[in-house]
């Protein structure tokens, strides 16, 4: 996979002398037990004992599913665990999005258009110690194929099967070429006697590290130990880690700006400051998170992409980065981010134009727009009444701010239409891959997307039959011309809006450089601790 993007220059200064020196030395102190020597694996490259020290963090997001299968349903904070405990055939680097062989020795071997092979690595130790057998590759496939979160990314799938007992032969409906290594890194391996419940308590892997205890609530921390039976060329160099789970904004910048912690995740922009005269690193890297607006598709007037578009033209996009988010985020111009290697400029782009925003209300006969914009109660929440103002501000109506912890249960597919009109809320599927096809079909795919959310799948007159089509051709194509399919797909979608970014946002991380080494943020949800070493 190419690279998604290239950090911004990052703003950073060096930690000198005083109580952050102190903190540094203290922390070393903390971990002192000896790490095993790795063994070679055939991979390639020799895997690098424990150095010593705890790596420590302050992490932005909770939750209790420790479940690999399904990717933890996509919770930012287990997947990100989940990283280092766990490997797929293949895993991807979600500082460049390239794709290395993990339990596979290889790349695949390609036998047809619809068939390929892969050789597991030679020596490959679950942290328990038992070997990773192709039944168990066999196994987390099937596992995952059924799920709902990953499964929709894996329906090019049409079986995985065990070849012998070093090679697993994987059979697709239709050529898949050109993305075939990264989609297959969303599937992690774990023994097939593991049950449902051993799975969703504390499953084990065949990463770098393992789990020691999880607790991913607020106030929990999840603690992490090298796995000794690793052979991979990721190995753990630290003898432990400890991710301390802190939503409060405050709580975690406090927990860096006194070098408690040496990471901090999701650093708010009204923090930078702070954290960099406390001397340390903060940086924020573009990526494809946002915010979006979702609409009922199936309710007037929303169900008319007129109204949609126009409540994108209402929207004064230079004042919401500035005012909101510090600059700390890049317009829209097309679905993916201009520095993205497939980037395509959208044939619709959204400015600040309220007088084009009447005219298209206008042509939809839309006299009254008051509407309820259901608001998830995270960092968009402060994004809603600059919203609002501009709305308000075309005369046509009001707009009601209800302010809530989304229940994505009650969005299910389902007969019954939904009650709400629009909605405020995050995303960023990143954190699974970045190739367009994935990006797109996470929120426009035959998913509880558009059955159960938008709606846009059933709504009449909808275009989502025609983006499906267009998207399963460019599935089968390659280079140029899977290019040129992928960019009538980013048109339709930017004119359609039934979801759609307002922008995209820089993530913000911040750590103590003289505490660690060998850690870089990321764009997206997450912290990778993967090559990071406590220093004193």
């Amino acid at each position: 996979m190419e690279k998604l993007s290239e950090k911004n220059l990052s703003r950073r200064t060096f930690v000198v002398g005083g109580a952050a020196a102190a903190a540094a030395a203290s922390l070393a102190l903390a971990g002192c037990s000896g790490g095993g020597t790795q063994s070679e694996g055939e991979s390639g490259g020799e895997a690098a004992p424990a150095e010593g020290g705890t790596l420590l963090a302050a992490c932005g997001y909770s939750s209790t599913n420790v479940d690999p299968v399904d990717l933890n349903g996509g919770s930012a904070l287990m997947l990100a665990a989940t990283w280092h405990v766990f490997e797929g055939l293949y895993d991807l680097d979600v500082h460049t999005y390239e794709t290395y062989p993990a339990l596979a020795a290889g790349e695949p071997t390609k036998v047809s258009d619809t068939e390929y092979e892969v050789a597991l690595r030679e020596g490959a130790k679950f942290s328990d110690g038992s070997d990773v057998t192709v039944d168990d590759v066999v196994n987390a496939f099937e596992l995952n194929m059924d799920a709902g979160t990953i499964g929709p990314f894996l329906t090019f799938i049409d079986s995985v099967a065990k070849k012998d007992d070093t090679t697993v032969t994987i059979t697709l409906k239709y050529p898949f070429e050109t993305l075939l290594t990264a989609r297959l890194s969303l599937v992690k391996v774990f023994p097939a006697s593991l049950s449902e419940e051993d799975r969703k308590k504390m499953p084990i892997g065949s990463g770098p590290w393992k789990y020691v205890s999880v607790n991913g609530d607020d106030g929990g921390m999840i603690e992490f130990a090298p796995n000794e039976n690793y052979n991979g060329t990721k190995a753990a160099t630290a003898d432990s880690m400890q991710w301390n789970i802190l939503l409060d904004d405050t709580a975690r910048t406090t927990a860096l700006q006194e070098a408690s912690v040496q990471v901090m995740e999701n650093v708010p922009a009204v923090n930078e400051e702070q954290l960099l005269g406390a001397g340390a690193a903060v940086e924020y890297v573009q990526g494809f998170s946002q915010a979006f607006l979702m609409f009922n598709t199936q309710k007037a007037p929303f169900s008319d992409p007129r109204v949609r578009q126009a409540i994108f033209y209402a929207i004064d996009y230079d004042k919401l980065i500035a005012n909101q988010l510090a600059g700390k985020a890049t317009k829209v111009t097309g679905y993916l981010t201009e520095d993205h290697p497939n980037y395509h400029e959208a044939s619709t782009i959204y400015t600040y134009d309220p007088e084009k925003a009447k005219s298209l209300l206008a042509e939809a006969g839309v006299t009254d727009l008051s509407f309820t914009m259901d608001v998830n109660n995270n960092w968009v929440a402060d994004l809603a009444p600059t919203i609002k103002e501009d709305i308000d501000a075309l005369g046509l109506g009001e707009v009601t701010i209800n302010e809530v912890k989304i229940d994505w249960a009650s969005y299910a597919p389902s007969d019954q239409p939904l009650s709400y009109d629009v909605m405020l809320t995050p995303g960023d599927p990143t954190c699974f891959g970045n190739d367009p096809d994935l990006l797109m079909n996470w929120w426009y795919g035959d998913n509880v997307w558009t059955q159960g959310r938008s709606c846009w799948a059933k709504a009449e007159g909808s275009r989502w039959s025609e983006l499906q089509d267009l998207m399963q051709q460019a599935r089968e194509a390659t280079g140029d011309a899977q290019q040129e399919l992928w960019n009538q797909c980013f048109d339709i979608i930017a004119e359609e809006v039934p979801i759609y970014a307002l922008f995209h946002r820089q993530t913000g991380t911040g750590w103590q450089e003289s505490m660690i080494t060998g850690f870089e943020p990321i764009g997206t949800t997450g912290l990778v601790f993967l090559g990071a070493s406590a220093t004193a």
